[in-house]
């Protein structure tokens, strides 16, 4: 099999629900200029089989242009040769610095014709665990302590028994929210924290002591994730699991530097940030040579399938926004969450349905590539 060619489409998106994340973060809208619409591309890979391998990102304007600027270098290739396929990219990488969302989309267009061709599941492929899987309310930053506690058992009624925070950033706000959490839910159920990068080690100190006593989980990115030393001394500090290294950059490889730093208790895998299923499936197996776990971080048609796949990883994380969003959770086709899991489907490929004769007549960029530039 061969690629054929590409086509990249920059069309506008519905910018859904508006939501607020902890003080000094944009919120959901905090990147669409007053009176635009947010911005998505959708890329499609063709082939010599007539398969064909489609996939849609946000921030649609740099990935079009990718497309146009380096994705001929791929024209015939054997889409198959995943492996092979994602060392091709990671070589584009060392000149374009390609944005962590942008790095693994080739890998995933051709997960997308491999799975089909194989006519299996894509989960199945990368090894296969268990298509049922538990999902964590994740909760945006609300207000008030009120409304926390509202959605929060909306979602416990629902079937959700793991929660966890995006909260304030404020410190002793932060601990008595956490408090709280563990009244609304009672002691069975699993809790995490994220702090969203939002302290030093003395503040990241005094919340994890409280979450440890509180039984949470995990405690998630409380710092910039720049400084291992300060990360390797808070892991020795706590006994509750600290995960990090969701956005540092260096797929495996700079995973391996948290391990070795004994920085992390826990790692991070995701089909955006860690070069698609590839990269994950590297971080996944890595972590279980060292006994710890892969939690797969943030939502969508990918990573629903990269937690059916390993079997170091514990939930399915599921944005809770507002109250229409938390009760159609249970419609969201090949992504509803019923009774608090997800299960992931065995239809092969991503399963992305595109018109594409609409996405032309709405495009406000087309970029086609259907020639080798050597």
């Amino acid at each position: 099999m061969k690629i054929t060619g590409f086509t990249a489409w920059l069309v506008e998106a519905e910018p859904g629900p508006k939501f607020i994340w902890r003080n000094g973060l944009p919120g959901s809208h905090g990147d669409i200029p007053r009176g635009s619409m947010p911005r998505k591309a959708v890329i499609r890979m063709e082939t010599d089989s007539g398969i064909v391998g489609a996939i849609e990102i946000g921030r649609g304007d740099a990935v079009v242009d990718l497309v146009r600027r380096r994705y001929s270098g791929f024209i015939g290739e054997n889409p198959l040769l995943t492996e092979r396929m994602w060392n091709l990219m990671w070589e584009i990488d060392r000149v374009e610095e390609v944005h962590m969302r942008s790095l693994g989309l080739l890998d995933q267009l051709c997960w997308d014709v491999k799975s089909q061709a194989a006519k299996m599941p894509i989960y199945q492929m990368l090894g296969g665990n268990d298509p049922k899987v538990p999902a964590y309310a994740s909760t945006v930053t609300w207000p008030t302590l009120g409304e926390y506690e509202r959605y929060i058992k909306m979602s416990r009624d629902l079937g959700f028994k793991a929660f966890k925070l995006h909260a304030w950033g404020d410190v002793k706000r932060d601990i008595e929210l956490s408090t709280k959490l563990r009244e609304w839910v009672g002691p069975d159920a699993d809790l995490m924290f994220d702090g969203s990068a939002g302290w030093d080690y003395v503040d990241s100190l005094e919340v994890g002591l409280a979450l440890q006593d509180l039984g949470f989980l995990w405690y998630e990115e409380p710092m910039r994730e720049f400084y291992l030393g300060a990360y390797a001394k808070l892991c020795e500090k706590l006994t509750i699991p600290v995960l990090a290294a969701e956005t540092s950059d260096g797929v495996h490889w700079n995973m391996a530097s948290w391990i070795e730093n004994r920085a992390l208790d826990m790692t991070r895998v995701s089909t955006f940030y860690k070069g698609g299923f590839t990269g994950s499936m590297k971080i996944a197996h890595m972590a279980d040579s060292f006994g710890m776990r892969a939690q797969v971080h943030g939502m969508g048609r990918e990573n629903a399938q990269l937690c059916a796949a390993i079997a170091n990883n514990d939930y399915y994380e599921q944005l809770v926004m507002d109250e229409a969003q938390i009760k159609g959770l249970d419609k969201l086709g090949p992504l509803a969450i019923t009774d608090g899991y997800l299960n992931v489907t065995d239809e092969p490929g991503l399963g992305y349905s595109f018109d594409f004769d609409e996405l032309d007549r709405k495009a406000l960029t087309k970029v086609s590539v259907t020639e080798k530039i050597e």
